[in-house]
C-alpha cells in the first residue's frame, strides 16, 4: 500500500473513532528459552514447534524483532483496522502530526519507545544491552529499560534478578580478571557468582540504564524501554542448556571483535551504575500514586519514572466508576484486568482485539472517560515516549560516603 492510500486509510480512522486506534498483538518467538504460558495463549500456539517458543507480546511497536529465524514484520505492529494490513510504524510516517501532534512530530519521528511483556521459565541469560555510542556502531539504537511486575501473577521458579558486579570488583578494577575467563572458556553459568540478586517483588519495578549487566528473573515482565533490540549475553550456559557465543557479538563490530575478541564488551560496559554499592536504591521503583487523579472512582500511578526518555503509569478504575483520563501528549495503552469503555470504545483484558489501543496526541490532551463496566478493578498501564511527561519523578541519589 502506498504512502497515501495509507494516509487516506488512517486518517479515517482516526475519524471515525475520535482519535483512538486499536492495535492486534504482535508476538516474538525466541530460541534460547521457554515460556511457563502467562501471555494468554495456549501451549500450542506459543510452541512453534520449530525449537522457537513465544516468549514475549510488543506493544505499539515500531521496532524490528533482531530474531534470525523470524519473518520480516516480526516484532512490528499492526492498527487492527478490518480488511487493512497497516503497520503502525507507516502509519506514523504517513500521518506524523495527527498521531504525534503537530509540536511534537517536529522533534520526533515516531513514538520512541518500545513496550513489552514478557514470560520465560527461566533467568535470562547474564548480559547488557550497549550504550548509544556503541549501538551506533552497527546503526542501532541504545537500549535504557524498565520493569514493571504485575501482581496476580505465578512469580514463576527464580523470581530474582541479577544485576551489575559486587562492588569491590569495580573498586579494584577486577573486571577482566575475574569475568573474562568465563568469556574465554565459555561453558558455565558461574559468571553469576560476581553479581548480585534482588528479589522480584510483585507491584514493584527497576529502572536499568543502558550498558548495565542483568540477569532478569522469571517474575513475568511488563517492560519499558527505547526502542531497540540491541544486547550481549555474557553467560554461556542457562538452566543447563548451552547459548551459542555469538550472542556475545550479536551488536558488536566485526574489526572490533576481530581485534579484542572477547575483552570488547568490557569497553561497552558502564562499570560506575555495574559497581554501585547502593544499585538496589538507586534503581527500584515502586509505584507512586500521582496524587491530583485520586479520587474514589479511581487513580494513577507512575510505574515508569526515573528517565526523560520514556515514562508509564499505571490506572485502576474502580467497578462501576468512572475516571477522567487526561495526559500531555501521545500513548498506547495495554488493558491489563477487566473490561470497560474508554471514550466510548470497548476494552478487555484477555481479548486480543480489544486490549491494545492507542490514542492520539490530540485525544489525550483534549481527556476522555475511562468506564469500568465489569465487577473487579479496571487496571490499564500507559505507555509514553521521550519529552513528553517533563514532571516524571526521579529517584532520590544514594551515594557512597
Amino acid at each position: 500500500m502506498d504512502n497515501s492510500k495509507i494516509k487516506s486509510t488512517v486518517m479515517k480512522a482516526l475519524e471515525k473513532e475520535n482519535g483512538i486506534l486499536y492495535l492486534r498483538p504482535t508476538w516474538i518467538a525466541r530460541d534460547f528459552l521457554k515460556p511457563i504460558g502467562r501471555l494468554g495463549l495456549d501451549e500450542h500456539e506459543w510452541d512453534l514447534g520449530d525449537g522457537r517458543y513465544i516468549l514475549e507480546r510488543w506493544f505499539g511497536s515500531e521496532t524490528k524483532a533482531d530474531t534470525p529465524t523470524g519473518p520480516d514484520d516480526e516484532g512490528l505492529s499492526y492498527l487492527n483496522i478490518e480488511g487493512e494490513e497497516i503497520l503502525l510504524r507507516d502509519a506514523i510516517i504517513a500521518c506524523g502530526p495527527e498521531i504525534l501532534g503537530g509540536a511534537y512530530s517536529k522533534d520526533h519521528i515516531d513514538l520512541g519507545r518500545l513496550a513489552k511483556l514478557y514470560d520465560v521459565d527461566t533467568r535470562i541469560s547474564y548480559h547488557y544491552h550497549q550504550m548509544a555510542e556503541d549501538a551506533a556502531l552497527v546503526g542501532k539504537n541504545s537500549k535504557e529499560e524498565a520493569y514493571y511486575f504485575p501482581e496476580g501473577v505465578d512469580p514463576g521458579p527464580h523470581p530474582e534478578g541479577f544485576f551489575g558486579v559486587h562492588p569491590y570488583i569495580v573498586e579494584q578494577q577486577k573486571q577482566e580478571e575475574l569475568l573474562l575467563p568465563h568469556l574465554i572458556d565459555w561453558n558455565s553459568d558461574q559468571i553469576l557468582k560476581h553479581s548480585r540478586a534482588y528479589f522480584q517483588v510483585l507491584g514493584e519495578g527497576m529502572h536499568l540504564p543502558s550498558g548495565v549487566l542483568h540477569a532478569p528473573g522469571t517474575a513475568l515482565t511488563l517492560e519499558l524501554q527505547e526502542n531497540s533490540d540491541v544486547f550481549s549475553m555474557l553467560q554461556a550456559v542457562v538452566n543447563g542448556r548451552k547459548l551459542s557465543k555469538e550472542l556475545l557479538y550479536k551488536d558488536i563490530r566485526k574489526e572490533d571483535r576481530e581485534k579484542y575478541h572477547e575483552r570488547v564488551v568490557f569497553g561497552q560496559i558502564d562499570w560506575d551504575v555495574c559497581g554501585d554499592p547502593y544499585f538496589y536504591e538507586n534503581r527500584n521503583t515502586p509505584p507512586i500514586v500521582i496524587e491530583e487523579t485520586r479520587g474514589e472512582e479511581g487513580y494513577e500511578e507512575w510505574i515508569y519514572y526515573n528517565t526523560q526518555k520514556f515514562s508509564g503509569k499505571k490506572t485502576t478504575v474502580k467497578p462501576g466508576g468512572t475516571f477522567l483520563s487526561r495526559d500531555k501528549g501521545v500513548y498506547n495503552v495495554f488493558v491489563w484486568q477487566g473490561s470497560g469503555r474508554i471514550d466510548g470504545h470497548e476494552i478487555e483484558a484477555q481479548n486480543f482485539d480489544m486490549d491494545e489501543v492507542l490514542l492520539s496526541h490530540a485525544k489525550a490532551v483534549e481527556g476522555f472517560p475511562i468506564k469500568n463496566t465489569g465487577t473487579s478493578d479496571l487496571i490499564l498501564f500507559k505507555f509514553f515516549g521521550p519529552d513528553i511527561n517533563e514532571d516524571v519523578p526521579k529517584l532520590k541519589k544514594y551515594k557512597q560516603g
